[in-house]
């Protein structure tokens, strides 16, 4: 680690000198990503300073040592600093964690009602709310791609996309199997139910070309919109059904009144969801040399029970359970969100020991 941390330090110092020459700013692609690189260095580059100013500080009351005078004061000092160090150490592991590169990127967020009928359409809805009011807590936009009403006034199947930085990094984790245990409003004698949804989080390719997709590989058929949308919607096939016929992915739009519009949407969604594949395998890949599944996609595994006569919510992954459901489904997701990502982390600092 060390190496690689004096590595960084000499690099901040010749970026220091590029920065300052008078020719710096002649590229200014050059100079942007220069002045990046020279932002996430500065941090993690002034922790290992800081760093070192404790080991030094360790030699300095080493050599006191030998005074009698100055033995207590000395020992207290090494104490300190190596606590001190053992800090440091730890933070500057966690700097040094390889980065998401989705992390930053917009998502797709794909909520479909599983087993229980119409009360597992009202949830997809209430689920779907839940992250529209957590996105509205960030600052985020939501953007509805396609829905697929049920009759109850919940959703067979929704897809919003979520516009905001970071809004994979704090969701990426929701992809799974969500189970709720309540008495839904068609019960009449009180019972309570259990029905399930699957949420799938996919990173948003910058563009469709990221993801090599073949023309020939695709079925296009339009047809005439159904359900919400005015009178218009439903007198042209504006709705755009896709099917990529390797996978097998199938993806529909029918909310705009364009057919051009319906068609480029449905397509963003499907280089999403083959993206999404790709980053599946290769996370079950690497979840498979870890105790969890978190990060890994798995879609099939139950992650997580929302138990409304208890107020309750646990989620499996982590054995966390918390005690304050009403505010969770209104949104309040942090707690919840940061404790997967410092479980996630430490699972990386455990790999990077291994």
């Amino acid at each position: 680690m060390l190496a690689k941390l004096d590595q960084l330090a000499n690099r901040l110092v010749e970026l220091d000198e590029l920065l300052m020459h008078p020719d710096a700013t002649s590229n200014m692609d050059s100079y942007r990503k220069m002045t990046r690189e020279h932002a996430e260095l500065g941090p993690l580059v002034a922790l290992y300073r800081s760093y070192q100013e404790a080991g030094n500080d360790i030699a300095t009351a080493q050599d006191m040592l030998a005074d009698p005078d100055m033995k207590d004061f000395a020992q207290e000092e090494i104490e300190t600093a190596k606590a001190t160090m053992a800090q440091l150490e730890r933070e500057l592991q966690t700097m040094l964690l390889p980065k998401d590169v989705n992390d930053e990127r917009n998502i797709f967020l794909e909520i479909r009602a599983g087993t229980g009928g119409d009360e597992s359409a009202l949830f997809a809805g209430d689920l779907l709310r839940m992250y529209t009011r957590f996105a509205e807590r960030n600052r985020w936009q939501v953007e509805l791609v396609s829905s697929s009403d049920s009759d109850l006034g919940g959703y067979r199947e929704v897809i919003v996309r979520v516009v905001g930085n970071g809004a994979y990094s704090k969701l990426k984790f929701e992809s799974g199997g969500h189970r709720v245990q309540r008495v839904p409003a068609t019960e009449t004698q009180g019972r309570i139910h259990t029905s399930a949804c699957t949420v799938a989080v996919m990173p948003e390719a910058d563009e469709v070309e990221d993801v090599n997709i073949n023309p020939a590989d695709l079925r296009i058929d339009t047809y005439r919109a159904s359900g919400a949308g005015g009178q218009h919607i439903n007198k042209t096939d504006s709705a755009v059904r896709i099917t990529h016929l390797p996978t097998g992915i199938v993806v529909e739009c029918q909310d705009d009144r364009s057919q051009h519009k319906n068609k480029a949407q449905a397509m963003k969604v499907l280089a999403a969801r083959i993206k999404d594949v790709q980053l599946r395998e290769q996370q079950s890949k690497e979840a498979a040399t870890r105790k969890s599944l978190i990060g890994s996609g798995d879609r099939s595994e139950r992650i997580r029970t929302y138990n409304f006569p208890q107020g309750r919510l646990t989620d499996h992954r982590i054995n966390l359970t918390l005690y304050k459901l009403d505010f969770i489904m209104d949104g309040d997701l942090t707690e919840l969100t940061n404790a997967l990502a410092a479980e996630h982390q430490a699972e990386l600092l455990a790999a990077l020991g291994d």
